[in-house]
């Protein structure tokens, strides 16, 4: 079916992280302030989800469930092996309610409290908080910025991974806040390093569906097949706006490491109507995700439109995966400014400030692209007329 993704949801009185309860996270926002913070999408989800929802609902029961049927490892198998030609056995998928709870979960299975743990900054904010709050280390393998089109530092991540104190890295792939989607070289030179220095590494494609037309995005386990070592976070949550029901999927193939997940996280259930979505969106809702996606890619080369516009001084490339624009904002950026804080009481719009994804990157703003584009419009109109409105003074 076409679904018109121009009409614009209210979501207020459905307890919304990103519509209600932002002050929770900055005390200025307020009821009036326009969210294009949080990563969920302004798209009401599939009719094959909200339908078979429906159809759950009437079964009247809600008890504890588990997800252990041929239906649901089919669907969830399925959509790996066709969308990216990647083979996984039933028996190698283990849910989580969320892959930030699993990643603190992998960093207290696979390190030590004092080891070192490799991210790439600027990179999704949990990254650094669940090492952090385990008792390890961030080791920095920062990427490199030309542009606004980045790379990974290779000579740097060899170095950092030869530490033995450093014991694992956690890839984000495709990149957020970036966007890039890592090419096959960029991939087999990272678990290469990780190999020959026995760094485990954990890959997070959470963004791996959203992808713009013409690029292709590579699971990184695929790539050694013969070859348990990597361990592939995924979910159905930014794929098709399910992040409230808290369901993702670690893929684990290694024996052992099997047996140390489990050890530390049990058999955790799913809700009934999590198990229901995910199969209703595996089996019956690709095409929506391609009408979304189609979408967002318009999204995304509109705000380049406007920027070279409006702000002509900002950086940004439209990003390669991902719904998230990255744009450094530093060309109208006081010395000593907050510009969230001045983009919240000016503008009037909270978007997540670069300073989450690494402490120098104050100067950015990653703006959620996933929504109509009437939202979208006004985000950036309130930004470029604050930002404007100050350098003229």
């Amino acid at each position: 079916m076409k679904y018109d993704l121009n009409r614009i949801v209210d979501r207020t009185g459905t307890n919304s992280l990103k519509w209600e309860f932002g002050s929770r996270v900055h005390p200025k926002v307020t009821g009036n302030t326009l969210p294009l913070w949080v990563a969920d999408m302004d798209f009401p989800c599939a009719e094959p989800i909200l339908l078979a929802l429906r159809k759950r609902i009437d079964r009247e029961i809600f008890g504890y469930s588990l997800h252990y049927t041929g239906e649901y490892f089919r669907a969830v198998c399925s959509w790996m092996q066709r969308r990216f030609n990647w083979w996984v056995h039933s028996e190698d998928i283990f849910v989580a309610p969320g892959i930030v709870p699993a990643l603190s979960d992998l960093v207290r299975c696979f390190s030590k409290e004092g080891d070192g743990v490799i991210i790439q900054r600027p990179v999704y904010g949990p990254f650094t908080s669940r090492v952090e709050r385990n008792g390890r280390f961030v080791v920095d393998n920062a990427l490199i910025n030309k542009d606004g089109y980045y790379s990974m530092d290779f000579d740097d991540l060899e170095a950092k991974a030869s530490d033995p104190k450093n014991t694992m890295m956690i890839l984000c792939s495709p990149h957020n806040p970036v966007g890039r989607v890592w090419t096959e070289e960029e991939l087999k030179k990272v678990a290469d390093i990780c190999f020959s220095n026995d760094v485990v590494l954990v890959s997070d494609e959470i963004h791996y569906d959203i992808v713009r037309s013409g690029e292709t995005h590579l699971v990184l386990d695929s790539l050694f097949p013969g070859d348990d070592r990597i361990i592939t976070c995924t979910a159905p949550s930014k794929s098709f706006n399910l992040a409230g029901m808290q369901v993702s999927h670690i893929v684990i193939r290694n024996d052992e490491y099997k047996k140390r997940w489990e050890a530390a996280t049990g058999h955790p259930m799913l809700s009934p109507l999590a198990i229901t979505a995910v199969q209703a969106a595996y089996n019956e809702s690709e095409d929506w995700l391609g009408q979304v996606n189609d979408y967002i890619d318009l999204n995304l080369e509109f705000i380049h439109t406007f920027l070279k516009e409006h702000l002509p001084d900002a950086v940004y490339r439209v990003p390669e995966g991902t719904y998230l624009a990255w744009i450094d904002l530093g060309a109208y950026v006081f010395e000593g400014d907050s510009l969230t804080d001045f983009l919240i009481e000016d503008a009037g719009v909270f978007i997540d400030g670069g300073n989450k994804f690494g402490p120098e990157y104050g100067s950015f703003q990653r703006i959620n692209a996933a929504c109509p584009r009437a939202i979208l419009e006004d985000c950036l109109g309130r930004v470029a007329s604050s930002l404007k409105k100050r350098s003229s003074k």
